[in-house]
Protein backbone atom coordinates (compact mmCIF):
# COMPACT_ATOMS: atom_id res chain seq x y z
CA UNK A 1 0.00 0.00 0.00
CA UNK A 2 0.98 3.64 -0.97
CA UNK A 3 1.59 5.89 2.32
CA UNK A 4 -1.00 9.00 2.66
CA UNK A 5 0.54 12.09 2.93
CA UNK A 6 1.39 13.64 6.60
CA UNK A 7 1.72 17.23 7.82
CA UNK A 8 2.89 18.12 11.20
CA UNK A 9 1.45 20.46 13.47
CA UNK A 10 1.91 21.67 17.62
CA UNK A 11 0.20 19.71 19.88
CA UNK A 12 -1.79 23.21 20.80
CA UNK A 13 -2.95 23.48 16.95
CA UNK A 14 -4.21 19.86 17.46
CA UNK A 15 -5.96 20.08 20.82
CA UNK A 16 -7.78 23.52 19.76
CA UNK A 17 -8.89 21.60 16.28
CA UNK A 18 -10.51 18.87 17.63
CA UNK A 19 -11.70 20.80 20.24
CA UNK A 20 -13.54 23.10 18.34
CA UNK A 21 -14.42 20.03 16.20
CA UNK A 22 -16.37 18.44 18.85
CA UNK A 23 -18.23 21.72 19.75
CA UNK A 24 -19.58 21.54 16.47
CA UNK A 25 -20.83 18.56 17.00
CA UNK A 26 -22.49 19.69 20.24
CA UNK A 27 -20.09 18.78 22.82
CA UNK A 28 -20.10 21.56 25.86
CA UNK A 29 -16.85 23.03 25.61
CA UNK A 30 -15.91 21.74 29.08
CA UNK A 31 -16.11 18.47 28.04
CA UNK A 32 -14.88 18.89 24.55
CA UNK A 33 -11.53 20.36 26.02
CA UNK A 34 -11.01 17.28 27.88
CA UNK A 35 -11.91 14.83 25.32
CA UNK A 36 -9.00 17.15 22.79
CA UNK A 37 -6.73 16.76 25.76
CA UNK A 38 -6.69 13.20 25.66
CA UNK A 39 -6.68 12.97 22.04
CA UNK A 40 -3.82 15.22 21.66
CA UNK A 41 -1.69 13.56 24.71
CA UNK A 42 -2.13 10.60 22.01
CA UNK A 43 -0.92 11.91 19.42
CA UNK A 44 1.79 13.96 21.15
CA UNK A 45 2.99 10.65 22.55
CA UNK A 46 2.98 8.33 18.86
CA UNK A 47 -0.35 6.46 20.24
CA UNK A 48 -2.16 8.06 17.15
CA UNK A 49 -4.71 5.10 17.42
CA UNK A 50 -6.17 6.55 20.09
CA UNK A 51 -5.70 10.78 18.81
CA UNK A 52 -7.14 12.57 15.68
CA UNK A 53 -8.03 9.56 14.08
CA UNK A 54 -11.08 8.89 16.46
CA UNK A 55 -12.47 12.65 16.00
CA UNK A 56 -14.38 11.93 13.23
CA UNK A 57 -16.31 8.81 14.68
CA UNK A 58 -16.52 10.82 17.73
CA UNK A 59 -18.33 13.74 16.08
CA UNK A 60 -20.76 11.51 14.65
CA UNK A 61 -21.90 9.77 17.80
CA UNK A 62 -21.92 13.01 19.42
CA UNK A 63 -24.11 14.80 16.76
CA UNK A 64 -26.23 11.38 16.40
CA UNK A 65 -27.41 11.13 19.96
CA UNK A 66 -25.00 8.66 21.26
CA UNK A 67 -23.16 10.70 23.91
CA UNK A 68 -25.84 12.18 26.32
CA UNK A 69 -24.71 16.03 26.71
CA UNK A 70 -26.05 16.39 29.38
CA UNK A 71 -25.12 13.56 32.11
CA UNK A 72 -26.29 13.53 35.49
CA UNK A 73 -22.66 12.72 36.87
CA UNK A 74 -22.89 11.33 40.42
CA UNK A 75 -19.80 9.93 42.80
CA UNK A 76 -21.35 7.54 45.43
CA UNK A 77 -18.65 6.72 47.87
CA UNK A 78 -19.45 3.20 48.76
CA UNK A 79 -16.27 1.98 51.52
CA UNK A 80 -13.60 4.19 53.06
CA UNK A 81 -11.36 4.17 50.12
CA UNK A 82 -13.83 2.95 47.59
CA UNK A 83 -16.46 3.87 45.06
CA UNK A 84 -18.88 4.10 42.04
CA UNK A 85 -18.82 7.61 39.69
CA UNK A 86 -22.17 7.42 37.84
CA UNK A 87 -21.30 8.65 34.34
CA UNK A 88 -24.82 8.18 32.84
CA UNK A 89 -22.99 7.86 29.20
CA UNK A 90 -21.65 10.71 29.45
CA UNK A 91 -18.55 11.35 27.22
CA UNK A 92 -15.88 8.77 28.33
CA UNK A 93 -12.81 10.68 28.79
CA UNK A 94 -14.37 13.60 30.63
CA UNK A 95 -15.86 10.74 33.16
CA UNK A 96 -13.17 9.05 33.88
CA UNK A 97 -11.02 12.02 34.46
CA UNK A 98 -13.66 13.09 36.98
CA UNK A 99 -13.39 9.49 38.77
CA UNK A 100 -9.58 9.65 38.93
CA UNK A 101 -10.07 12.60 40.99
CA UNK A 102 -11.89 10.89 43.28
CA UNK A 103 -9.58 7.71 43.58
CA UNK A 104 -6.66 10.59 44.03
CA UNK A 105 -8.25 12.29 46.68
CA UNK A 106 -9.70 8.76 48.64
CA UNK A 107 -5.97 7.49 48.21
CA UNK A 108 -4.21 10.68 49.74
CA UNK A 109 -6.75 10.16 52.64
CA UNK A 110 -6.49 6.04 52.92
CA UNK A 111 -3.87 5.43 51.41
CA UNK A 112 -5.81 3.68 48.31
CA UNK A 113 -8.48 4.65 46.27
CA UNK A 114 -10.53 2.38 44.28
CA UNK A 115 -13.11 3.72 42.07
CA UNK A 116 -15.45 2.09 38.81
CA UNK A 117 -16.61 4.25 35.98
CA UNK A 118 -20.38 3.06 35.78
CA UNK A 119 -22.26 3.47 32.25
CA UNK A 120 -19.34 5.33 30.19
CA UNK A 121 -18.30 6.18 27.09
CA UNK A 122 -15.33 5.44 25.48
CA UNK A 123 -12.51 7.03 27.20
CA UNK A 124 -9.41 6.94 24.96
CA UNK A 125 -5.55 6.22 26.07
CA UNK A 126 -5.49 5.34 29.93
CA UNK A 127 -1.83 6.31 29.93
CA UNK A 128 -3.61 10.21 30.11
CA UNK A 129 -5.30 8.76 33.62
CA UNK A 130 -2.75 7.38 35.02
CA UNK A 131 0.39 9.92 34.54
CA UNK A 132 -1.72 12.45 35.96
CA UNK A 133 -2.52 10.48 39.37
CA UNK A 134 1.56 9.88 39.26
CA UNK A 135 2.06 13.34 38.74
CA UNK A 136 0.94 14.08 42.79
CA UNK A 137 3.21 10.91 43.91
CA UNK A 138 0.89 8.45 43.21
CA UNK A 139 0.83 5.14 41.72
CA UNK A 140 -1.91 3.87 39.45
CA UNK A 141 -3.28 1.21 37.81
CA UNK A 142 -5.97 1.57 34.98
CA UNK A 143 -8.24 -0.66 33.42
CA UNK A 144 -11.57 -0.78 31.21
CA UNK A 145 -13.24 -3.05 28.60
CA UNK A 146 -13.90 -2.65 24.93
CA UNK A 147 -15.98 -3.90 22.05
CA UNK A 148 -15.49 -7.71 21.32
CA UNK A 149 -13.37 -8.25 18.50
CA UNK A 150 -10.60 -10.62 19.83
CA UNK A 151 -10.45 -14.38 19.21
CA UNK A 152 -9.78 -16.30 22.53
CA UNK A 153 -7.32 -18.45 22.48
CA UNK A 154 -8.61 -21.60 21.11
CA UNK A 155 -11.62 -20.21 19.81
CA UNK A 156 -12.82 -18.76 16.25
CA UNK A 157 -15.26 -16.30 17.27
CA UNK A 158 -14.51 -12.85 18.94
CA UNK A 159 -15.84 -13.31 23.03
CA UNK A 160 -13.59 -10.31 24.61
CA UNK A 161 -12.22 -6.85 23.84
CA UNK A 162 -8.94 -5.50 23.64
CA UNK A 163 -9.32 -4.33 27.53
CA UNK A 164 -6.20 -2.57 28.09
CA UNK A 165 -4.07 -1.76 31.20
CA UNK A 166 -2.16 0.91 31.93
CA UNK A 167 0.13 1.51 34.56
CA UNK A 168 2.37 4.84 36.35
CA UNK A 169 4.83 5.56 39.15
CA UNK A 170 5.99 8.75 40.27
CA UNK A 171 9.98 9.56 39.96
CA UNK A 172 12.30 11.91 41.76
CA UNK A 173 13.30 14.67 39.10
CA UNK A 174 11.89 12.81 35.80
CA UNK A 175 8.58 12.47 34.48
CA UNK A 176 6.95 9.60 35.92
CA UNK A 177 7.14 5.85 34.65
CA UNK A 178 4.24 5.06 32.13
CA UNK A 179 3.32 1.96 30.66
CA UNK A 180 -0.24 1.23 28.54
CA UNK A 181 -1.02 -1.56 27.11
CA UNK A 182 -3.93 -3.51 24.99
CA UNK A 183 -4.04 -6.94 25.87
CA UNK A 184 -4.10 -7.77 21.96
CA UNK A 185 -1.00 -7.45 20.14
CA UNK A 186 -2.25 -4.40 18.74
CA UNK A 187 -5.23 -2.20 19.62
CA UNK A 188 -8.10 -2.00 17.32
CA UNK A 189 -7.31 1.46 16.90
CA UNK A 190 -4.11 0.86 15.63
CA UNK A 191 -6.19 -1.36 12.74
CA UNK A 192 -7.81 2.13 12.14
CA UNK A 193 -4.48 4.21 12.07
CA UNK A 194 -3.12 1.97 9.62
CA UNK A 195 -6.76 1.94 7.30
CA UNK A 196 -6.48 5.97 7.51
CA UNK A 197 -3.23 6.09 6.64
CA UNK A 198 -3.34 3.32 3.79
CA UNK A 199 -0.62 0.88 5.22
CA UNK A 200 0.11 -2.83 5.90
CA UNK A 201 0.03 -4.24 9.37
CA UNK A 202 2.15 -6.90 10.50
CA UNK A 203 0.68 -10.57 10.26
CA UNK A 204 0.57 -10.82 14.00
CA UNK A 205 -1.74 -8.77 14.38
CA UNK A 206 -5.32 -10.03 13.47
CA UNK A 207 -7.04 -12.31 11.60
CA UNK A 208 -9.77 -12.10 8.36
CA UNK A 209 -12.89 -13.44 8.18
CA UNK A 210 -11.93 -16.61 7.64
CA UNK A 211 -9.79 -16.59 10.10
CA UNK A 212 -6.24 -16.17 8.95
CA UNK A 213 -3.38 -13.84 9.18
CA UNK A 214 -3.83 -10.91 7.61
CA UNK A 215 -1.33 -7.91 6.21
CA UNK A 216 -4.46 -5.87 5.25
CA UNK A 217 -6.03 -3.50 7.69
CA UNK A 218 -8.83 -3.28 5.59
CA UNK A 219 -9.71 -7.05 5.75
CA UNK A 220 -9.55 -7.62 9.69
CA UNK A 221 -11.91 -8.84 11.03
CA UNK A 222 -10.79 -9.76 14.83
CA UNK A 223 -7.55 -9.36 16.85
CA UNK A 224 -5.36 -11.64 18.63
CA UNK A 225 -4.54 -11.51 22.17
CA UNK A 226 -0.37 -11.26 23.24
CA UNK A 227 1.14 -14.32 24.03
CA UNK A 228 -1.86 -16.71 23.72
CA UNK A 229 -3.30 -17.59 26.79
CA UNK A 230 -1.26 -15.40 29.03
CA UNK A 231 -2.59 -12.81 27.21
CA UNK A 232 -6.34 -14.22 26.95
CA UNK A 233 -6.28 -14.49 31.13
CA UNK A 234 -5.10 -10.66 31.14
CA UNK A 235 -8.22 -9.62 28.86
CA UNK A 236 -10.46 -11.84 30.88
CA UNK A 237 -8.91 -10.31 34.41
CA UNK A 238 -9.68 -6.35 32.84
CA UNK A 239 -13.63 -7.31 32.28
CA UNK A 240 -14.30 -8.60 35.22
CA UNK A 241 -13.01 -5.84 36.72
CA UNK A 242 -14.39 -3.27 34.83
CA UNK A 243 -17.50 -4.74 34.04
CA UNK A 244 -18.96 -7.78 36.07
CA UNK A 245 -17.75 -5.68 38.94
CA UNK A 246 -19.82 -3.07 38.10
CA UNK A 247 -22.83 -4.79 37.14
CA UNK A 248 -22.31 -4.35 33.49
CA UNK A 249 -22.54 -6.08 30.51
CA UNK A 250 -19.33 -7.98 29.75
CA UNK A 251 -17.56 -10.14 27.07
CA UNK A 252 -19.75 -10.82 24.09
CA UNK A 253 -22.81 -8.74 25.83
CA UNK A 254 -20.25 -4.74 25.59
CA UNK A 255 -21.73 -3.06 22.83
CA UNK A 256 -20.29 -2.61 20.06
CA UNK A 257 -18.65 1.53 19.06
CA UNK A 258 -19.76 1.59 15.73
CA UNK A 259 -23.39 -1.20 15.63
CA UNK A 260 -25.68 1.92 16.71
CA UNK A 261 -24.07 5.30 17.34
CA UNK A 262 -27.23 6.84 18.55
CA UNK A 263 -27.49 4.74 21.92
CA UNK A 264 -25.24 4.73 24.77
CA UNK A 265 -21.88 2.58 25.28
CA UNK A 266 -22.75 1.54 29.00
CA UNK A 267 -18.84 0.64 29.33
CA UNK A 268 -17.14 0.34 32.55
CA UNK A 269 -13.75 1.15 33.64
CA UNK A 270 -11.48 0.72 37.31
CA UNK A 271 -8.87 3.22 38.68
CA UNK A 272 -6.60 1.88 41.35
CA UNK A 273 -5.00 4.79 42.84
CA UNK A 274 -2.43 3.66 45.99
CA UNK A 275 -0.39 6.44 48.05
CA UNK A 276 3.26 5.20 48.47
CA UNK A 277 3.66 7.41 51.33
CA UNK A 278 1.15 4.68 53.75
CA UNK A 279 3.93 1.75 52.50
CA UNK A 280 7.39 3.32 52.49
CA UNK A 281 9.35 6.62 52.59
CA UNK A 282 7.97 8.46 49.14
CA UNK A 283 11.12 9.83 48.60
CA UNK A 284 13.12 6.79 48.80
CA UNK A 285 10.97 5.30 46.93
CA UNK A 286 10.69 7.54 43.68
CA UNK A 287 14.79 7.40 44.25
CA UNK A 288 14.29 3.49 43.53
CA UNK A 289 12.21 4.07 40.32
CA UNK A 290 15.16 6.35 39.68
CA UNK A 291 17.55 3.42 40.22
CA UNK A 292 15.93 0.97 38.55
CA UNK A 293 15.41 2.90 35.26
CA UNK A 294 19.17 4.06 35.81
CA UNK A 295 20.19 0.12 35.65
CA UNK A 296 17.43 -0.57 32.94
CA UNK A 297 19.63 1.99 30.60
CA UNK A 298 22.89 0.63 31.47
CA UNK A 299 22.05 -2.59 30.42
CA UNK A 300 23.90 -4.71 27.66
CA UNK A 301 21.31 -4.28 24.71
CA UNK A 302 20.81 -6.82 22.34
CA UNK A 303 22.03 -6.81 19.32
CA UNK A 304 19.71 -4.26 17.03
CA UNK A 305 18.89 -2.15 20.10
CA UNK A 306 20.82 1.04 21.19
CA UNK A 307 19.83 0.94 24.67
CA UNK A 308 17.38 -0.96 26.86
CA UNK A 309 14.30 1.05 27.56
CA UNK A 310 11.59 1.28 30.74
CA UNK A 311 8.64 -0.28 29.26
CA UNK A 312 6.94 2.37 28.11
CA UNK A 313 9.97 5.16 27.36
CA UNK A 314 9.49 4.91 23.31
CA UNK A 315 6.77 6.85 24.02
CA UNK A 316 8.38 9.75 26.23
CA UNK A 317 11.02 9.80 23.85
CA UNK A 318 8.53 10.37 21.01
CA UNK A 319 6.81 13.40 22.50
CA UNK A 320 10.17 15.05 22.92
CA UNK A 321 10.53 14.49 19.16
CA UNK A 322 7.46 15.95 18.16
CA UNK A 323 7.61 18.80 20.53
CA UNK A 324 10.51 19.91 18.76
CA UNK A 325 9.42 18.80 14.71
CA UNK A 326 5.62 18.94 15.55
CA UNK A 327 3.33 15.71 15.48
CA UNK A 328 2.56 13.86 12.17
CA UNK A 329 -1.15 13.84 11.49
CA UNK A 330 -2.59 12.21 8.22
CA UNK A 331 -2.98 15.36 5.81
CA UNK A 332 -7.08 13.93 5.21
CA UNK A 333 -8.12 13.66 8.75
CA UNK A 334 -6.61 17.54 9.34
CA UNK A 335 -8.35 18.63 6.13
CA UNK A 336 -11.45 17.29 7.96
CA UNK A 337 -10.40 18.66 11.60
CA UNK A 338 -10.55 22.21 9.74
CA UNK A 339 -13.77 21.65 7.85
CA UNK A 340 -17.34 22.26 8.86
CA UNK A 341 -18.22 18.98 8.42
CA UNK A 342 -19.42 16.44 11.25
CA UNK A 343 -19.23 13.26 8.78
CA UNK A 344 -15.69 12.15 7.30
CA UNK A 345 -15.89 8.78 7.18
CA UNK A 346 -12.32 8.56 6.29
CA UNK A 347 -11.56 4.81 7.16
CA UNK A 348 -14.38 1.79 7.21
CA UNK A 349 -16.14 2.48 10.28
CA UNK A 350 -16.71 -1.48 10.72
CA UNK A 351 -16.30 -3.28 13.94
CA UNK A 352 -14.42 -6.08 14.42
CA UNK A 353 -17.80 -8.59 13.02
CA UNK A 354 -17.97 -6.00 9.87
CA UNK A 355 -21.30 -4.62 11.20
CA UNK A 356 -21.74 -0.79 9.54
CA UNK A 357 -22.36 1.92 11.37
CA UNK A 358 -26.61 2.39 11.61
Amino acid sequence: MTELEMIKITKEELHQLIQKKLEKAGLSSIHADTVADTLAFADSRGIHSHGAVRVDYYAERIAKGGTNLAPKFKFNQTGPSVGVFEADNGVGHFAANEALKEAITLAKETGIGVVGVHQMGHSGALAYFVKQAAEQDMIALSVCQSDPMVVPFGGAEPYFGTNPIAFAAPRFGHSPVVFDMATTVQAWGKILDARSRNVDIPDTWAVNGEGNATTNPHEVKALLPIAGPKGYGLMMMVDILSGTLLGLPFGKHVSSMYTDITAGRNLGQLHIVINPSFFTDLEQFKKDINQMVEELHESKPANGFDQVLYPGELSEIIEAKYEKEGIPIVKSIYDYLQSDTIHFDQYNKASAFGEKVQ
